[in-house]
């Protein structure tokens, strides 16, 4: 078996310090992706999502992400984190909480745990489990999910410590970098998994045609790579239109320039046709008012709604 070690499974600050864990993950595990803060706040979940709250330990110190992808893995989640969870009690950490999915607080649950986002560290909101153990200063947190050919592992962990910076003038004292901003994929994936859908509002086309322009849009960037990672999702992509003319042609309109963006994202970024669909709704679907010229500019767009995720 392949061997995993988290640097930031840390010497407890114990009088008796405590060897650094290392866990063992199943064969053919990959990181994604890794972050680190030496000194920093969080909210550690120790309990559901429930009427807006969660119980959380207030921890301050060293913090680490890592993320592993286990991809061709067909184990559930719970095979997954069972090993997982007996390598973590073997090494003399105390389980402080468990969950899985809607026992945690399904979407709200998921959205507070601060996870590396998509499509590095992908949680289906239908299935995933967490965990959070504690042993002395050391604290961790373990989510579980998988896709339809990838298992994911996401790990926290953090070590309680004092916070006080380095006195000023000190070489040792070097600025620690910002956390990153989300992704706009992590960005996507959230408004598509909440709302049910998300306006392209990035494409551009000429107008009254349903030619899309050249060029790279983020939006589109964005969308395929939520894709990659759902390989169960199913997108269908609905042209809207202002209402001026006819309902019948601004429907052609809608559904030729949905057509449009289907083809970019198949043709030049690689996603599955058979995730995709094009639909037009023309003026009959508006989010803002058509008397305004701001508000007609609105309307006029392409959505991509969320149509299923088969498990």
């Amino acid at each position: 078996m392949r061997r995993f070690f988290c640097a930031a499974f840390l010497l407890a600050a114990l009088p008796a310090q405590a060897d650094p864990l290392a866990l063992t993950l199943p064969q053919g595990a990959a990181i994604s992706a890794e972050r680190s803060q030496a000194a920093t706040s969080y909210g550690l979940p120790i309990g559901p999502w429930r009427a807006d709250t969660m119980a959380r330990s207030a921890l301050e110190g060293a913090r680490s992400d890592t993320a592993w992808r286990l991809r061709g893995n067909q184990q559930t989640t719970l095979q997954i984190l069972a090993p997982l969870r007996d390598q973590i009690a073997a090494a003399g950490y105390i389980l402080m909480y468990q969950c899985e999915t809607d026992a945690c607080g399904g979407f709200d649950f998921r959205y507070a745990l601060d996870l590396i986002p998509e499509p590095e560290m992908h949680v289906d909101l239908g299935d995933f489990r967490y965990l959070a153990a504690q042993n002395g200063n050391d604290w961790i947190a373990l989510t579980v999910s998988r896709s339809s050919e990838s298992g994911f592992v996401h790990l926290t962990t953090m070590t309680a410590e004092d916070a006080t910076p380095v006195t000023p003038g000190n070489d040792l004292a070097a600025p620690q970098p910002s956390p990153e901003p989300e992704s706009p994929a992590a960005d996507l994936a959230k408004a598509l998994e909440h709302a049910g859908k998300v306006a392209l509002d990035d494409l551009v086309f000429a107008s009254g045609a349903s030619q899309l322009a050249e060029g790279d849009f983020a939006s589109l960037t964005a969308l395929a790579d939520y894709l990659a990672t759902r390989p169960e999702a199913r997108i269908a992509l609905v042209g809207h239109t202002d209402n001026s003319g006819a309902l019948a042609a601004n429907i052609a309109l809608s559904r030729d320039r949905a057509a449009a963006v289907r083809k970019r994202l198949i043709e030049k970024l690689g996603v599955p046709a058979g995730q995709l669909s094009a639909e037009g709704a023309g003026w009959l679907s508006p989010r803002s008012s058509n008397l305004t010229p701001e508000g007609r500019d609105k309307n006029r767009r392409v959505e991509a709604v969320l149509a299923s995720t088969p498990r």
